[in-house]
């Protein structure tokens, strides 16, 4: 066929359509791109970090034990190893440590030494009761009244031991095991390493109910502490209500002693959610600290030793040093 004037029409007149309708399509994929970049933008969830509990989706709610990072181990690891009474501690597994930093919410890191073994606990485990009792209290297997309410603050923020053993009794000892090894929970699995329980009153006289491993009657794990203050920072435990209930009991401790006595020096403005324990040369404390910018953390220490006491203090100061950026 002769490429004549007419089909040099035809031609340019073909490309000239095609370079028009190219156009069109990129620019209403470009349109269409941005609106769905403005559409996420509308819908995304704004992560209030500022108070607790902090309401996230699901998904980002991962099991605690998926969540061991290397690097965290590592410097966890070598604040232990760098004392060598901590370091003899640990290997003969008279201290057991969890610590999860929560600086990123949505990327969090855990790290723990004998994270598993199960050690008396002393007051500590007394978190389970109050867990238990919110659980009963949300069933309406509980009344909540005045009397509980004061009971269950002082027996947090005191430790006092009388308010301990009125909510062991309202409550009983197979709700709190029943609670503790509910599925929903899972503070105390066997093929763990155990982890909290409560099977004595906070009292000389009156039954005694072993856990089942290793017959302690107040007991507790670095690592299913650790997992406690976690679900509890995203409002899982019972549901976010109660949840934020349990902060407040946790929040402002009465006593400044083992690892708040160092928080009050160095980080006196944070939110410390705390419970602690001590008897003979057994010495436990845990805290969820909650402070502006990078000073937000869970750290869980268990000691067999005669110093846990400064054990504590010390090994908070390393904590929070270690924690905090080196610019």
């Amino acid at each position: 066929m002769a490429f004549n004037h007419t089909n040099r029409k035809r031609l340019k007149w073909a490309a000239y359509t095609l370079l028009v309708a190219g156009f069109v399509f990129l620019s209403v994929l470009y349109q269409s791109n941005a609106a769905m970049r403005i559409s996420r933008a509308s819908y995304a969830p704004t992560i209030n970090m500022e108070s607790l509990p902090i309401a996230v989706p699901d998904s980002m709610i991962k099991p605690l034990r998926d969540l061991v990072d290397s690097s965290l181990q590592l410097s966890l690891e070598k604040i232990i190893s760098r004392n060598k009474k901590w370091a003899a501690l640990a290997a003969d597994k008279k201290l057991c440590v969890g610590l999860v930093d929560m600086r990123d919410i949505e990327h969090v890191k855990f790290a723990r030494v004998n994270g598993s073994h199960m050690m008396y606990a002393a007051s500590l485990p007394k978190i389970a009761v109050l867990l238990a009792a919110m659980d009963a209290i949300d069933k309406g297997e509980l009344t909540e009244t005045d009397e509980v309410d004061t009971d269950m603050r002082i027996m947090i923020s005191k430790s006092d031991n009388n308010a301990a053993t009125r909510m062991i009794n309202r409550v009983g000892f197979d709700k709190i095991a029943d609670v503790m090894e509910d599925p929903e929970y899972d503070f105390y699995d066997e093929s763990q390493g155990g982890g909290l329980w409560v099977g004595k009153r906070y009292a000389q006289a009156g039954d005694r109910h072993g856990d089942p491993m290793k017959n302690l009657s107040h007991a507790a794990s670095a690592t299913q502490v650790c997992r406690y203050y976690y679900l509890l920072t995203f409002g899982k435990l019972v549901n976010f209500e109660r949840s934020q209930q349990m902060l407040g009991y946790l929040g402002d401790p009465e006593l400044h002693h083992k690892f708040v006595n160092t928080l009050d020096k160095v980080a006196p403005k944070a939110k410390v959610y705390r419970k602690s324990g001590s008897w003979q040369t057994y010495h436990a404390d845990s805290a969820l600290v909650w402070g502006s910018s990078w000073r937000k953390y869970i750290l869980v220490a268990l000691a067999d030793d005669p110093g846990g006491e400064q054990i504590m203090r010390d090994l908070m100061m390393e904590v929070d040093k270690t924690l905090k950026p080196k610019t």
